[in-house]
């Protein structure tokens, strides 16, 4: 892509889309003058460059040179960053492709439960899928993802052959599609009992009254941060203990008292809805089925912390919860519980919703500063941190979504009570995403400090004989059964050289291919890395090369050489790379190898190679 303007021009129904998307923030720029201003107006702009994208692509089905130079005109962009952005993310294509294009999720989950039958019956009807990552429906896998052009997308899970192709054939709209609430009971499958806090609502209100969500408790804690005060909010936070459950676990209060007391002016407030760690969806179903509360939590955070506007980023293969979480924002605008002047209290907060596009990189914090902004989602230095210049280099509160729904309950409990729940420094309920052979998955709510075994008994057993536990996701690491009486607390996790991570709680039976689900964790990290270090972009696909020799029994040299490899590209990864990304790649592997679940056989073959042995 040049640097300048290509002789392409778009259609007619590319520019509506645009100027639809961006009517009433932009002027029309004049015929052939492309750039209409140079400087601060200019970067102003280009934060509407992802929703730009993003109309082009879910009217048309892909977003053509025309369009892509239509953009750059209109938002004062050069036509190569315009690609640049386009091209980073997955469900973005810059080649023509069918209007109908179905994802099928080939990670390991969905691998288990029949995924790739889908796959294979859709290359033999000639219907046009792709691969994907994780979608985060683990709890009714296999799963796919329909993304159409001019259409709603919609995900169906649990996915069979026949239901989609009949769906591929646009058999099935999204309303059809997407009966999450009758679902409820499966995603969460504590619903309606006493003693859950967090799923409380889920399966019992209507996700998509305001009323309902009323009657049900819902703005109290708004009311009660009001009559707080802001500064007694963070004390409250900050009393309970809550840390981030996203996986850092940085202490919640600590981060809002440094954006709520930062002298610089405007502050941000951002949702990280982002989650797309293999194996989680505790968030997807919050957002589904309780949409309101996550309003009201961003709202109390952004009172607290001075923040009158915030920005929701949510994943972009979550089709139904970006529908009930836009369909709740016009909602509390409409009833005055968003914007200038909130619940006729005086003070103004707004949210605006962004949806990213398919790139796991985008969950790191800073990375997905720079999505919103307009650039590829490549993850910044620190410092600065975020909270000292992060959004359009202003003070910026990060907080993912579980984290935000406890502030909830610290409100309506108080922060010393709530640091009464849990253990040590781990306060409070979590939650988990169990799947995998266990007998019933979904997401559940326990206090930190259960036992592993005791929520593995919570979800019905183990499917089988249990070979091991993946904890905290692809980024975390493995749990022998003579560990499963380790608590489920950030200590606990660390004592046994494990993580909690994103909640992500993986059960394997003895009849799972280890060997191919850590191939599986290396490529997905092989292709997730944004490239911009080269220890992270070397290193992810050297880690796959050197599995990939191992499991087909043809090691370079001798498997005790692989191995030694494999440890200095962990080195080497976890020392030098910029993100979290590059640090955590290799802690599945490692932690396989270290518990012994991929070992060499005790002789070689005739022919000099080696079998791989997975440990029973």
């Amino acid at each position: 892509m040049d640097l300048r303007l290509s002789s392409a021009e778009p259609t007619a129904a590319e520019q509506d889309v645009v100027d639809t998307a961006l009517s009433g923030m932009l002027a029309t720029p004049t015929d052939n003058q492309p750039f209409t201003d140079t400087g601060h107006n200019a970067r102003g702009r280009r934060h509407l460059l992802l929703p730009a994208l993003h109309a082009v692509s879910d009217t048309v089905g892909w977003i053509s040179p025309g369009a892509l130079n239509y953009i750059a005109r209109r938002l004062s962009v050069a036509p190569a960053d315009v690609y640049g952005v386009a091209t980073f993310y997955a469900l973005f294509s810059t080649e023509p492709r069918a209007a109908r294009v179905v994802h099928v999720c080939d990670d390991i989950v969905c691998s288990l439960a029949g995924g790739k039958a889908v796959a294979t019956a859709l290359t033999a009807e000639n219907v046009c899928w792709l691969p994907s990552p994780c979608l985060g429906l683990c709890e009714r896998a296999p799963a796919v993802l329909h993304q159409l052009a001019g259409e709603p997308d919609f995900s169906q899970a649990p996915a069979t052959p026949a239901k989609v192709l009949v769906a591929a054939r646009g058999g099935t709209d999204a309303a059809t599609a997407d009966q999450e609430f009758a679902n409820a009971r499966m995603s969460a499958p504590q619903s309606g009992r006493a003693g859950v806090r967090l799923l409380g609502r889920i399966g019992v209100i209507d996700p998509t009254s305001l009323d309902d969500y009323r009657a049900h408790g819902g703005y109290a804690a708004l009311r009660r941060a009001i009559q707080l005060g802001p500064s007694r909010v963070i004390a409250e936070v900050r009393d309970s203990g809550l840390t981030g459950r996203g996986g850092a676990a940085f202490p919640t209060g600590v981060k809002w008292n440094g954006v709520a007391t930062a002298p610089q002016r405007p502050h941000y407030l951002i949702c990280n809805a982002d989650e797309s760690e293999p194996g989680t969806f505790k968030d997807r179903v919050l957002m589904e089925l309780d949409p309101f509360g996550l309003i009201e939590a961003m709202t109390i955070a952004g009172y607290a912390t001075g923040c009158e506007v915030g920005y929701l980023y949510i994943r972009g293969e979550y089709p139904l919860a970006t529908r009930r979480i836009q369909a709740a924002i016009e909602i509390a605008c409409r009833r005055g519980y968003l914007g200038s002047d909130v619940m006729g209290e005086g003070f103004a907060f707004d949210i605006e919703l962004r949806r990213g596009a398919g790139a796991y990189i985008c969950g790191e914090e800073t990375a997905l500063l720079n999505s919103i902004e307009g650039y590829r989602g490549e993850p910044r230095n620190k410092p600065p941190f975020p909270s000292v210049s992060g959004l359009f280099g202003k003070p910026t509160v990060i907080n993912n979504v579980e984290t935000l729904y406890n502030v909830l309950e610290i409100l309506q409990i108080g922060g010393p009570h709530f640091a009464e729940i849990g253990a040590g420094r781990s306060t409070g309920t979590r939650l988990f995403c169990v799947s995998g052979a266990i007998a019933v998955p979904g997401v559940y709510e326990v206090a930190f400090g259960t036992t592993l075994r005791k929520l593995i008994e919570l979800a019905g057993g183990v499917t089988g004989e249990l070979r091991a536990v993946l904890l905290g996701g692809a980024a975390g690491g493995f749990v022998l059964p003579p560990q499963l009486d380790m608590p489920l607390t950030l200590e606990g996790a660390r004592e046994i050289g494990a993580t909690l991570g994103s909640g992500v709680v993986l059960v394997l039976s003895t009849a799972a291919d280890i060997a191919g689900i850590l191939r599986r964790i290396a490529a997905f990290f092989r292709d997730e890395s944004c490239g911009q270090c080269v220890p992270c972009r070397v290193g992810t696909v050297r880690q796959e090369e050197a599995l990939a020799r191992l499991t087909r029994g043809a090691p370079r040299g001798s498997w005790e050489t692989e191995l030694v490899l494999l440890s200095d590209l962990a080195q080497v990864m976890q020392d030098a790379s910029i993100c979290g990304l590059g640090h955590t790649a290799p802690a599945a592997v490692q932690s396989a190898l270290a518990l012994g679940l991929l070992t060499a056989p005790p002789s070689p073959l005739s022919n000099g190679s080696t079998t791989v042995k997975v440990r029973p």
